[in-house]
């Protein structure tokens, strides 16, 4: 057997792993070894530091005790490690998803703690059982309708919107909103009321922390550290002051001068507990758990399949559909909310060298660990300075520059981006979301209704055609060779009826119109009809229709219709083909000087 054949063998996965989903475990374990051990390991302790704070910081930024936050970081990390097919994702509470989540359960906060709690309980349980469900029927191409541009201008002003929510913590004032205008218009009634040891604490740790990111670990270099350990310090810096913060504010009993710190967090493993089963609770997250998990998932992938592509490795959607599934239903089930792929601690869990999901499982044990022994410790952190850790980490993912590239290369692009990018700020986060997806949809349906439709000719001296508006052709007057560059369906199809209409009463020696189907995918039922519409008023003028280079799945669907059983011309495997037999006359160059327009 040749080498193609056993890799085709290898690729065909058995038809029960189509269907089911797969424990990615089994694949990676198989052979782990000391040297991978030690490398998972060191990852882990690195993810670890970096993740505690975090997790602490967006589990406020969902408007639930800190805590919640180191919960959402265990479980979930194991499930990933079961299921997920990145060997470096790391798995937890992320900026734009706590974001989202602190919007759906807003209406809940009034119901008392426990009841906010269990909306984020069955909003991370609902999102999992969605990415489950979506995963099992392999429906991973359903986050394309995210485009590239929409989510850029969306986490752009999420971030925007995550910054601006926080300065009511690093002011030290009360302030809400769900929107910009209406969160600065709050923020600025309570510029009076600002307590400065606050603001003196948020502003000097967000200083700290955005030089730590610049300029921390060109200091280190100059003073002959290794590129990787100061590299790793850099990364580190919000720890460090988290420590500081702390220590000054028992050390000076900063919380009865009025600075509001995290107090007393639970120690002890995340509780098992039973997200509320409630119809109308269910319905009413039911659109938001869907974003969310949609968002996540197209979030948690991006990062996967760039670090992924970095080691030669590949990353499979559907899989990840269901490890992302199973991750947020064991936040559900474990005092979490929902979770997602990072994009900062994956990067960070790349470059510490971790090989396997196992470097997951190990910073889960690492946050199990501070769950116990470290939360006593965090009772005098004051929230100024979680505040500045989350404004720091989330300032880095806005991309204005976006507004810039796609105004000069693509008009419908930046509008919908633009749209996701002021919708996000002035409106909210799901309406925002929602906005940019429909707007590129409908940009979308324009284009495809208004389809490039381009009269062809032969190159001379090649076998090639190109369309007679832009290079030097031969044509005959008798043959109308027409490209289509769209797939044809419903939207398109009358398109494509006026274009042959206003083509041929402009050629009255018209005797044989081809359309060559080199671009054309797929006919729907209505570009079919269209089909049939255009044969007949051919027919009925005494002119042949004729198809050339049509694909192979488009030509399965054709054979079992009329149409192509009453068509008056023939199907060409090439174009060339027929301009051949139909005008051989363009071949010879005669009755069809050069057209140069």
């Amino acid at each position: 057997m040749d080498g193609a054949t056993r890799t085709g063998g290898l690729n065909r996965a058995p038809r029960w792993r189509r269907w089911l989903p797969s424990l990615t475990f089994l694949e990676w374990g198989r052979g782990y070894g000391r040297d991978t051990l030690a490398a998972d390991a060191l990852a882990a302790v690195i993810v670890t530091i970096m993740l505690i704070p975090q997790s602490l910081g967006y589990a406020l930024l969902a408007g639930l005790p800190p805590e919640y936050g180191l919960y959402a970081s265990i479980a979930p990390l194991l499930a990933y490690a079961l299921f997920g097919s990145s060997r470096v994702l790391a798995v937890g509470p992320v900026a734009v998803v706590s974001l989202m989540t602190a919007a759906a359960i807003a209406p809940y906060a009034n119901a008392g703690p426990a009841a906010h709690a269990g909306a984020a309980l069955a909003l991370a349980l609902l999102s999992g059982l969605m990415l489950l469900v979506l995963g099992v029927l392999r429906l991973g191409a359903l986050a394309n309708f995210l485009s590239h541009p929409v989510i850029s201008g969306f986490i752009s002003a999420s971030a925007i919107l995550i910054a601006a929510s926080q300065l009511k913590t690093l002011l030290g004032v009360k302030a809400g909103g769900d929107n910009l205008p209406r969160l600065l218009v709050s923020l600025a009634g309570q510029l009076p009321d600002v307590h400065w040891l606050t603001f003196a604490i948020g502003a000097a740790a967000t200083a700290f922390l955005f030089w730590v990111r610049k300029g921390l670990k060109p200091l280190l270099l100059s003073w002959g550290m290794r590129a990787r350990p100061a590299d790793m310090l850099a990364k580190a810096g919000p720890v460090g002051a988290i420590a500081v913060t702390a220590t000054l504010a028992w050390a000076f009993d900063w919380s009865a001068r009025g600075v509001h710190v995290v107090g007393a967090i639970p120690s002890g493993l995340p509780p098992l507990t039973l997200p509320p089963f409630d119809p109308a609770l269910w319905r009413d997250l039911a659109v938001p758990a869907l974003l969310i998990g949609i968002v996540g998932f197209v979030e948690s992938v991006s990062v996967g399949h760039t670090l992924a592509a970095r080691r030669r490795q590949r990353l499979e959607p559907n899989q990840e559909l269901v490890a992302l599934g199973a991750s947020n239903v064991a936040a559900a089930f474990t005092g979490g909310f929902p979770v997602t792929g990072g994009f900062a601690r994956s990067v960070v869990n790349f470059d510490a060298g971790a090989q396997t999901p196992a470097a997951g499982i190990l910073t889960a044990g690492g946050i199990a660990l501070a769950s116990v022994a470290l939360t006593p410790t965090l009772y005098h952190l004051p929230q100024a300075t979680l505040a500045a850790t989350i404004v720091v980490a989330v300032l880095s993912l806005v991309d204005l520059d976006v507004l810039r590239r796609t105004w000069s290369y693509s008009r419908s692009d930046f509008a919908a981006v633009a749209a996701t990018f002021v919708a996000t700020l002035l409106l909210g986060v799901e309406q925002g979301l929602v906005s940019g997806v429909a707007v590129s949809l409908a940009f979308h349906l324009y284009r495809t209704s208004r389809p490039h439709i381009a009269v062809v000719g032969l190159v001379p001296g090649t076998q090639h055609f190109r369309n007679v508006l832009r290079h030097r052709v031969l044509a005959s007057p008798r043959l109308l060779s027409l490209r289509v560059d769209e797939s044809l369906y419903f939207a398109n199809a009358r398109a494509l009826e006026d274009a042959v209409n206003e083509a041929v009463a402009a050629r009255p020696q018209l005797k044989h119109v081809v359309l060559q189907c080199t671009a054309i995918n797929a006919i729907d039922a209505s570009a079919l009809e269209s089909l049939e519409t255009i044969l007949e008023r051919l027919r009925a003028a005494g002119i042949r229709l004729h198809l050339s280079e049509v694909k192979g799945p488009v030509m399965d669907r054709l054979q079992h219709t009329d149409f192509l059983r009453s068509l008056s011309g023939r199907v060409y495997l090439s174009h060339y083909d027929a301009v051949h037999e139909l005008t051989p006359e363009v071949l010879a160059g005669q009755e069809a000087p050069p057209q140069s327009v």
